[in-house]
C-alpha cells in the first residue's frame, strides 16, 4: 500500500486590512459584486482524498503490472509444442527401430508403446502438475511425498539426466550440416561449431520463455509439414504388405527399446515451468492430451509412408534416412526440406530441454533446496540467469561424449527418477487425497497401481539392460547428488550462503 501522503496546509485567507489597497478613484462606478471567498477543506479531508487517489492509481498501477506479467506466461498453443519438442521434436531418430526390427516390430511399437509408457506418464504430469502447480514439479512432489531428502535427489536426478539429453543437440546439428560444409566434420572447426550452437541457443533461452514457446511453434510446424506432403505423395504407391515385413532375422531388441523410450519420454519435463503457464489447472492436461496427439501421429505417419511405398532392407534404416526416403518419394528438395528441419528440431529440442532444466534450477532455488542466487531472474528477460548459464554449461561440457553413451546414461537416470516419481504420485493420492486435485485421474487406487505398474517394470527392464560402465556413472552421479543435499543442509545451518526459505521440512506423514 503506498504511504499516506502528509497533511497539507489549510487555505489561509488573508484578513489584514492593510494588505487590501483600494483602487485610486477616477470616476463613479458601481460597486462590484464581491468575489465568493472559496470554503477552505479541512486538512483531514483533503488528505483523505489525495490518499484515496494514490490507492486508485496503486491499483491501477498493479492491474497493470499484473497484465503484463500474466501476458508474459506461457498460453496453449506454445506450451503445446513446447511439450512436443520435450517428447519428441518430430520423426528424427525412429530410424534405429526400424533397423533394429523391422517395419512391422516398428509400426506396433510406435503403435503399443505409447499405451504402455506415454499415456502412463502423461496423466500423472496431468494430475500432480495441477494439485502443485509451481516451478519445481516433481521436485515438489517427492518433496511432498517423501520429504526433502527426495525432493533434492529427484531434481538432481532429472537434472542430470535432461543436461546429458540436450548435450546430444548441438552435436546433431552439426552432423548434418556438415554434409553441406564438409570442414565439419572434425578436428577444431566442428569443436568450434558445437561450442556456437550451444552458446546462441542458450542466448536465445535467456530472452524468456514466450518468445522461447512461440518459436518452438514455428520450428514445429516448419519441421512437420514436409513429413506430411511426403505422406499425401506416397499414397499412390503404398503397398500394406510391406508393413508385415518382419526382418531382419537376427533382431535388436535393446536398441529397439531403446530407441522407442528415447523417443518418448519426458513428458513431465514441461512440469518444472508449471509457475510460468497462464492457469496451469486447465492449460497443462489440454496441452498434455494435444501434445499427445501430435507426438503419435509424427511418428507413424512418416513410418507407414516410407515403409508402405519403398522396398528397402534393414540396413538402409539408418540415421537420417527419413530425409533419403522423402527424397526418393517426392525429389530432392523435400529431402533438402527434411534435412533442414532436422537442424530445426534439434534447435526446439534443446530449447525445450534447457528452459526445463533451468527453471527446475529456479524453482529448488524458490523452495529452499538450493541457494537463493540460484532463484534470481534477469532483470530484463525474467528467466533464470543461473540456471541457464549452468545448464547450458553442463550440456557443453559432455556433448563431446559418442552419442551412444548419451541416450544411455540419459535413460538410465531418467528412469531412477520416474520410479521415485511414480511411486510419489501413489503415495500422494493415498495419504493426501483431500488436496484439491483440478485435474484427477479417474481411477482408483488398485486402477492406478496398474497404471504405473506396467511402465515400472519397463523401467526396471531397461535398467538391467545398461552396461557396467553406464551403471557406474549413475552410481557415482547418485553419490555425488546425495553429498551435494547434505553440504547444502551444512551451508544453511553455518549461514555461509543466503537461502530464499528455511529448509524445507519434511512433508511424510
Amino acid at each position: 500500500m503506498p504511504e499516506e501522503p502528509p497533511n497539507a496546509d489549510p487555505i489561509l485567507i488573508p484578513n489584514n486590512p492593510t494588505t487590501h489597497k483600494c483602487p485610486k478613484k477616477t470616476k463613479p462606478s458601481p460597486t462590484p459584486t464581491p468575489t465568493p471567498t472559496p470554503t477552505p477543506t479541512p486538512p483531514m479531508v483533503r488528505s483523505s482524498n489525495s490518499m484515496a487517489s494514490s490507492l486508485e492509481e496503486a491499483m491501477l498501477t498493479h492491474e497493470k503490472d499484473q497484465h503484463q506479467k500474466n501476458s508474459k506466461k506461457l498460453t496453449l498453443i506454445p506450451l503445446i509444442f513446447l511439450i512436443f519438442f520435450e517428447v519428441s521434436g518430430g520423426p528424427f531418430g525412429e530410424e534405429p527401430a526400424v533397423q533394429a526390427a523391422g517395419p512391422l516390430f516398428a509400426i506396433l511399437g510406435f503403435l503399443i508403446f505409447p499405451f504402455v509408457w506415454s499415456i502412463p506418464e502423461a496423466l500423472v504430469t496431468a494430475e500432480l502438475a495441477t494439485a502443485y502447480p509451481g516451478n519445481g514439479g516433481y521436485v515438489i512432489w517427492a518433496s511432498e511425498a517423501f520429504g526433502p531428502f527426495w525432493g533434492f535427489l529427484m531434481g538432481w536426478w532429472k537434472w542430470v539426466s535432461g543436461v546429458i539429453n540436450n548435450a546430444a543437440y548441438p552435436v546433431l546439428c552439426v552432423d548434418y550440416l556438415k554434409l553441406v560444409v564438409p570442414p565439419l566434420s572434425g578436428g577444431w572447426p566442428r569443436t568450434l561449431a558445437v561450442c556456437l550452437f550451444t552458446i546462441v541457443l542458450s542466448f536465445l533461452n535467456y530472452t524468456g520463455l514466450t518468445i522461447v514457446g512461440w518459436t518452438a511453434v514455428c520450428l514445429g510446424i516448419i519441421a512437420l509439414i514436409p513429413f506430411l506432403f511426403m505422406a499425401l505423395v506416397s499414397i499412390p504407391s503404398l503397398k500394406p504388405r510391406r508393413w508385415m515385413d518382419t526382418s531382419p532375422e537376427h533382431k535388436n531388441w535393446p536398441l529397439f527399446l531403446n530407441t522407442l523410450f528415447w523417443n518418448l519420454n519426458f513428458w513431465d519435463n514441461a512440469s518444472t515451468m508449471a509457475g510460468e503457464v497462464d492457469n496451469p489447472q486447465t492449460t497443462f492436461p489440454k496441452a498434455l492430451f494435444s501434445a499427445g496427439i501430435l507426438v503419435c501421429l509424427g511418428y507413424i505417419i512418416p513410418l507407414l509412408a516410407v515403409t508402405g511405398s519403398l522396398e528397402l532392407s534393414e540396413s538402409n534404416w539408418g540415421d537420417g534416412f527419413l530425409a533419403e526416403a522423402a527424397g526418393r518419394i517426392v525429389g530432392r528438395w523435400l529431402k533438402f526440406w527434411v534435412e533442414a528441419g532436422a537442424v530445426l528440431s534439434a534447435i526446439g529440442l534443446f530449447e525445450a530441454q534447457l528452459s526445463s532444466a533451468s527453471f527446475q534450477l529456479l524453482g529448488m532455488g524458490e523452495l529452499g533446496f538450493l541457494p537463493a542466487l540460484v532463484a534470481r531472474r534477469s532483470p530484463w528477460f525474467n528467466t533464470p540467469t543461473f540456471g541457464v548459464v549452468v545448464s547450458a554449461a553442463g550440456s557443453l561440457a559432455i556433448s563431446f561424449m559418442s552419442f551412444t553413451d548419451i541416450i544411455s546414461s540419459a535413460n538410465f537416470l531418467y528412469s531412477c527418477g520416474m520410479l521415485l516419481e511414480f511411486a510419489s504420485f501413489l503415495w500422494l493420492r493415498w495419504k493426501k487425497g483431500e488436496v484439491m486435485r483440478p485435474y484427477r485421474v479417474p481411477m482408483g487406487m488398485a486402477g492406478l497401481v496398474g497404471l504405473c505398474l506396467v511402465p515400472s517394470a519397463f523401467l526396471v527392464f531397461v535398467m538391467t539392460m545398461a552396461t557396467k560402465m553406464v551403471c557406474a556413472i549413475s552410481a557415482g552421479v547418485t553419490v555425488v547428488g546425495v553429498a551435494a543435499y547434505f553440504l547444502m543442509g551444512w551451508c544453511r545451518q553455518s549461514k555461509w550462503l543466503e537461502f530464499e526459505k528455511k529448509a524445507p521440512e519434511v512433508a511424510m506423514d
